[in-house]
Formats: C-alpha cells, structure tokens, sequence
C-alpha cells in the first residue's frame, strides 16, 4: 500500500492505494485520507485505512461459505418463531413505529404521537423533520409492495421516497467524500471514495443475487446492509435507507419485517463498527434477532 498525493488548486488530498492481482487483472483500491494533512495525522489515519481495506479484501459475501457453515446459521435463524411473527402483523402499527425510531436514530426530533399523526393524515408536516416522516412512511410501503429486484434503481429509489421534499440530492449518489464523527468528533467511518460507490453497490447486489438463495434470509439482510452502510453511498440518509434494506431483503423472503429500536441505538452502532473492524458477521445477527424478540 502507498499514499497518493493529487493537487486540486493549492490543497494537497491523500488517498491509500493498494493494487492487487485477482486472476489476470490487477484490481486497484483506495481510500481518501484527507487534504493539508500533517505527517502525525496522515500516519494516524493510514494505519486506519490499511485495516479497512484490508476488510474490504475479505469481504464476507465475497468469501463463499461451505455447507457446514450455512448449515449453522440455518440452525441460529430456525430459532426465531417466525410463524408467530407473520400471523402479528399490522403494517399501520409497524409502519409508525419503524418511521419513529429508524428517523429518531439519525437524530429527528419527532415524537412518536406526532408521527401516529402525520402517518394517519391527522396533522400537515410543518418542517423537513416531519416531511421526512412521511417520506420514510412511503418508502416503507414500497419495501412492502415491489416486486422489483434489488438494484442500484431500488437504492436509488428508496432514498428518493425518503427525501424528495427534504434534499436536493435526493435519489442520487454522492459525488463528495463523507465521514462520521462521533459526540467528539472523532472520525469513526470514512465512506467509500466518491468515485467507486457505484462500482462497490454493483459487486454488492452481484454477491447477494449470488447468494440469494443459498444463504438464510436474515444473514442475506445482514450482509446487505452492513455492507451498504460501508459504503455509504448518499451524501446524508444511508442509515434509513440501510434498514429499509434489512426489511426489503426480509419480506422478500417471506420474514416478517424487523424494527431497531431507538433506546438500542449504541449496541446497533457498536455491532457495525465490529463488522467494519472485523469482517465478522454474527455480532449483526445476535443483534436483529434479539430485536425480533423485542
């Protein structure tokens, strides 16, 4: 691996690179570091980037489990009572509560009788917190409905429902690098470069049409979105649009759709952080199955 430094106007910008060989191609990664970065924070965040793509490279739908292993999480997802789950659907009653908490966990301030409310065309949305309620409302209905296959188009499609009334970017990918900081600014996630998100959500949706029916439904949901949320495809949203993937996947394969909740939120958190750092999956599992529980 090796830093490339490129100039745009008087600001130097830093990317790891790493070029691999994959059969007969040479197949090349990298990761935007920063720009006028000092030595100690360029160092800082190399070793940080080596371990992401260094995830990346073992990507676990790239990595084609045996029959053992598929097996087992088999057995870990035939514990979940599904039949009990299906027959206690009311989609009114689940649509207001995952638009409450999937928007309260990226920080909307709307109270959940206020989302009952604007769902049940009790009240008028008065700012872009409560016009998103009814975007992610209208997405969830189309997660229930499509028939349409799981592609950049339905990506798209689902953060355009969400945000229509609220970004301008809605529906479209980002063309800037993205970060997440923590309560103190810390860099916890670097989304993927600008220019290779397409590329990545393509080798995404290839690994799940792959898969699809080999592996169990909540792991295909799993992997989907944990994979998704690294890439971070959107300027703002991904978080809403990645548990719209959870419950895409899942009904899809006849699961009952599944709601985080907001009082969960760090231990949500902590297991994609774990997968980032690790590869390893079942942290994620552990997680949504103990929220089917809830």
């Amino acid at each position: 691996m090796f830093i490339e430094t490129r100039k745009l106007g008087k600001k130097k910008k830093y990317y790891l690179v790493h070029s691999y060989r994959k059969k007969d191609k040479v197949n090349r990664i990298s990761r935007y570091l920063g720009s006028d970065l000092s030595k100690k924070e360029l160092e800082k965040l190399r070793k940080r980037a080596e371990l992401l793509i260094l995830e990346q490279l073992k990507d676990t739908f790239e990595h084609e489990l045996s029959k053992d292993e598929i097996n087992e999480y088999w057995k870990f997802e035939s514990k979940i009572d599904l039949e009990h789950l299906q027959r206690g659907i009311n989609w009114l009653r689940f649509t207001e509560e995952f638009t409450y908490n999937t928007n309260a966990i990226e920080g909307s301030a709307v109270e959940f009788s206020e989302v009952r409310k604007l769902i049940e065309k009790k009240d008028s949305p008065q700012n872009h917190e409560e016009t998103e309620t009814l975007g992610v409302a209208e997405a969830i209905e189309y997660v229930k409905n499509t028939k349409d296959k799981l592609y950049l188009k339905l990506i798209k499609k689902l953060h355009f429902l969400c945000f229509k009334d609220s970004k301008h970017f809605a529906g479209e990918f980002r063309n800037v690098e993205v970060v997440i900081t923590d309560g103190h600014g810390q860099i916890v996630h670097r989304g993927a470069p600008a220019k290779e998100v397409e590329k990545l959500l393509k080798n995404l949706v290839r690994q799940y049409n792959k898969h699809e029916k080999k592996y169990p439904p909540l792991l295909l949901a799993a992997l989907t979105h944990n994979h998704f949320e690294n890439i971070h495809p959107f300027q703002d949203g991904n978080g809403r649009v990645g548990r719209l993937l959870i419950n895409y996947v899942l009904l899809k394969h006849n699961y009952p759709p599944l709601n985080i909740r907001l009082k969960d939120r760090m231990q949500y958190y902590n297991v994609l952080q774990e997968f980032e750092r690790t590869g390893n999956i079942n942290p994620t599992l552990r997680f949504l199955k103990s929220q089917y529980k809830k």
